[in-house]
């Protein structure tokens, strides 16, 4: 579609395309002004000063009054037009406030050349104590103030013209011809000149309901229109206006694309259907197409579409075009291949224009096309000596590690008599190489784009993100090309007697300090790449494109970074197989051993690390599920043990019935209920969101604390249940703890032997058994009779629902030393002492409070009794234990 070269305004009469031009000659033509009347007469030019009108409902709006004396400018009001002569005085240059820039009233000041502007101008300007800004056009707002905009594709110049003015009114300038001061383009297709040069240049291309949307906000304040999260609602998505269809896919990646063709703005249709404007065809697997192809139908790779999702822009076609195998021009660069006559100097200058001309593109797409790795890169020693199926890297794409740019050498003298030696050797080189080669391909091929800076269509992934990605990969790649340098100089000077035991010496101290760090970060590594995968489809669409190259070798990135986690064991084998071909009296016997152990040392070392990084995270994660967590539970000997599900079958530590949480670390008892209610997230500094806390905090005891562990038999009435008898610091008497295990994976026995074993090493003991006491349910009152049934729901939920009244309906404050007194008073009636009469008060305010419910509240009355009857059940079952 041709783009406009004029505007149109509102008030009939033509406004320039180009308003930067207006403006700078309105800014020439004023300084001009100035500098004659300054040269002329400086004495005689009066004094100017500015006032501001308030017009009709502007001059009723206190707000609009108080910023207009805090910027300390004289202000009158206007109620029609007509007094406008009256207001008309040289002394005074007006400035005009009008709320509705579409009544009457601001079409004839706009007639008029007055200076207008709208109340979101006087509060920016009062909040900011700054003057109020010249502006040659009417001014409502500062939105768009700094923005430059262009216009492409737009036929009817009646909706340019209104969004030219829009644009006008927020403050933004407009351009007739795209260049790099083009901070947007408004675009209303996907198709032109200026779309093209939008797309390579990375400017953000905007769709039309952007600046309607940003007028609809026109009077909030600090808002602009330019901002990320605003700005991206209404980016013109790569697929707009496209309609595409699938050939060669399998059915689940043909379900994938059309998702992410609905997603990025595009429509699906069946191959073959007219209205199709793509069809994107799997080129390694269709050698011919079903039919044959309309000249308005674009017939392209799947890189074309990978690539406009990564840039966020649909790319140019020309550089993706799908060409068949079977074309005459092919096959005409083909048979010129085959020529062997006396003219060959011109049939081979025939052949490079032929192939020229096939690969020369009309159009220039922003994304580069795939190139094959360079011929020196492929010739080396490390290509030549690889009969694995590993992929070999690129040296063309990116900043390249310096070491990565070394060439091997050309060629590798080979002993008259192979021995096992050198065999072993030479594939240790081999596999050193190849492992190099894929470090290179995972920094040139992944991390360096994506640490890129201007990248189109912003940042694939966060710094964040990348570093746990990627973590010490470029470390590891540093030390692991050193060593290679090392075997290659050893394989090319080949001696028996050399030694490359020292090889794996030298470095020993470097492996152990960059290897850790990346193999106890794998795991999330890999689950970042997951979870970004999913949820941007431009990081999914980047990942298409480079693990389809032949530098991968079609592996992901996934698969070639856990060879980092494979390389280390893989070396100890090679270098143990080398020792045994090995002859006794060759000094590098004894150098191999050690190299050996030294291995196996940092491998002790990673593992060990490994286990430590898992624990601590594995507290973090506690950390983040239970809420009100205690800050001392983070502690750096402290490691997490085992979690089990329960049930709790007592009133304490919560009601009977609450689902319990507990988490055994090796010195302490996290214990943690179900909460009812889950609400929001947890916002990372970064941004990443976690899931709320599922639990909530009841209380962390320390494991000294435990004095008998109690295995409840099994009985009709009572299934799967413990108890833990516990004497806090705080306490006169014993507590009981009684649970009802629901996890079915670990058994009871197993998990009450971890837990004695835990607590027998945090009191100093060495018989963990004596802690288990066996005991009957009856003696400590526990049972889990119809723990899960209906009427046990109910009743617990009543309880709750009692609780609550309760608290809702205690309309006076009453101290605790009260209750305290009332709760005394109530047992001490039922030993048969009389109450004094304030207790008595206190007591009936109490009945009177629970019986709302029809249920006496436990949380006042039932407690208080249950614990005093249960300190002496304990005190009598426990005398023996103790």
């Amino acid at each position: 579609m041709a783009d406009d070269s004029a505007l149109a305004s509102t008030t009939g009469s033509t406004s320039l395309a180009d308003s930067s031009i207006f403006d700078s000659k309105v800014a020439e033509t004023s300084k001009e002004n100035l500098f004659i009347r300054s040269t002329s007469c400086v004495e005689e030019m009066p004094q100017i000063e500015t006032r501001v009108i308030l017009v009709q409902e502007s001059g009723k709006q206190e707000e609009l009054i108080r910023a207009l004396k805090e910027i300390k400018l004289p202000f009158v009001k206007m109620e029609s037009v007509e007094e406008f002569k009256s207001l008309d005085s040289p002394e005074f240059e007006n400035v005009f406030i009008v709320m509705d820039f579409q009544d009457s009233v601001f079409n004839e000041l706009y007639k008029a050349d007055c200076r207008v502007i709208g109340p979101p101008v006087v509060l920016n300007c009062a909040e900011k104590g700054e003057p109020l800004p010249f502006s040659c056009r009417p001014l409502y707002c500062t939105s768009m103030m700094n923005l430059v905009l262009c216009f492409t594709g737009f036929r009817k110049k009646e909706e340019l013209a209104r969004l030219v003015t829009l644009v006008h009114h927020m403050g933004g300038v407009i351009r007739k011809d795209f260049n790099s001061k083009v901070t947007h383009l408004v675009a209303n297709c996907t198709q032109g000149e200026k779309f093209r040069v939008a797309v390579s240049l990375g400017t953000p291309i905007m769709k039309p309901e952007w600046i309607h949307k940003a007028w609809e906000r026109r009077n909030e304040q600090d808002f602009c229109a330019s901002v990320d999260d605003f700005r991206n609602e209404f980016k013109v998505p790569p697929f707009q206006d496209c309609i595409l269809s699938f050939l060669g896919f399998s059915d689940e990646e043909k379900t994938n694309m059309e998702e992410m063709t609905k997603m990025q703005g595009g429509n699906c249709l069946p191959v073959g259907d007219e209205r199709c404007t793509h069809l994107i065809v799997e080129e390694n697997i269709v050698k011919e197409l079903p039919f044959e192809p309309s000249k308005k139908l674009y017939v392209v790779k799947q890189e074309w579409f990978w690539g406009s999702i990564q840039m966020d822009a649909r790319a140019g076609e020309t550089m993706y075009l799908y060409e068949k195998a079977n074309t005459p021009e092919l096959k005409k660069s083909v048979s010129l291949l085959s020529l062997n006559t006396p003219n060959s100097n011109r049939k081979r200058r025939r052949l490079k224009e032929t192939l020229a001309q096939l690969s020369r593109e009309a159009d220039l797409s922003p994304f580069p096309p795939r190139k094959r790795p360079s011929a020196e890169h492929s010739l080396s020693i490390g290509s030549l000596l690889d009969i694995s199926n590993t992929p070999e890297s690129s040296i063309n794409y990116g900043e390249t590690p310096k070491s990565c740019t070394k060439s091997s050498k050309n060629s590798t003298p080979v002993p008259s008599k192979q021995s096992a030696r050198w065999q072993v050797a030479k594939e240790l080189y081999q596999t050193e190489s190849n492992y190099v080669n894929i470090l290179a391909t995972i920094i040139q091929l992944f991390q360096v784009p994506l640490e890129e800076e201007g990248q189109r269509g912003g940042p694939i992934l966060a710094p964040e993100e990348i570093k746990t990605i990627f973590g010490s990969i470029p470390d590891i790649f540093d030390v692991h090309t050193k060593i290679k340098d090392d075997l290659e100089d050893l394989i090319v000077n080949w001696d028996e007697s050399k030694s490359i035991g020292d090889i794996f010496l030298k470095y020993s101290k470097d492996l152990v300090k960059i290897y850790p760090p990346f193999v106890n970060f794998f795991e999330m590594s890999k689950e970042t790449i997951i979870k970004c995968e999913k949820q941007k489809p431009r990081f999914h669409a980047f990942l298409k494109i480079n693990q389809a190259k032949p530098e991968c070798g079609r592996q992901s990135l996934v698969e070639l970074l856990i060879r980092p986690v494979q390389r280390l064991p893989s070396i100890a084998l090679l270098l143990n197989d080398l020792k045994k071909h090995t002859f006794e009296e060759n000094p590098d016997k004894s150098t191999l051993e050690k190299a050996i152990e030294s291995l196996k040392e940092v491998m002790t070392h990673i593992n060990e690390d490994k286990r430590k990084t898992e624990a601590q995270r594995q507290i973090f994660d506690v950390v983040y599920e239970v809420d009100g967590c205690p800050a001392n539970l983070l502690s750096s000997h402290r490691s997490l043990v085992q979690r089990v599900e329960t049930i709790s079958l007592g009133e304490h530590p919560c009601d009977r019935g609450e689902q319990v949480t507990l988490f055994l670390f090796n010195d302490c008892l996290e214990i943690a209920r179900k909460r009812h209610k889950v609400i929001g997230t947890f916002r990372s500094p970064h941004g990443q969101t976690r899931p709320p806390a599922s639990l909530k905090h009841i209380h962390l005891m320390p494991l000294s604390q435990i004095k008998k562990v109690l295995d409840i038999r099994e009985t009709e009435d009572c299934h799967n249940a413990f108890a833990l008898l516990v004497r806090p610091p705080t306490e006169q008497a014993n507590v009981l703890l009684s649970f009802q295990m629901t996890s079915e994976e670990l058994p009871k026995e197993n998990w009450l032997k971890m837990l004695c074993r835990h607590v027998a090493n945090t009191i100093c003991k060495a018989d963990a058994e004596n802690l288990i006491y066996t005991a009957d349910p009856e003696s400590f009152e526990v049972n889990t009779k119809d723990m899960d049934s209906t009427l046990s729901r109910a009743s617990r939920a009543i309880k709750k629902t009692s609780k609550k009244v309760t608290r809702a309906f205690s309309f006076s404050k009453t101290p605790k030393r009260a209750l305290r007194r009332a709760l005394m008073a109530s047992q001490s009636s039922a030993e048969g002492r009389s109450p004094s009469s304030n207790e008595k008060h206190v007591m009936s305010r109490l009945a009177s409070t629970s019986s709302l419910a029809g249920i006496p509240s436990p949380s006042l009355v039932s407690l208080p009794a249950f614990f005093e009857r249960r300190s002496h059940t304990l005190s009598r079952s426990t005398t023996h234990l103790i």
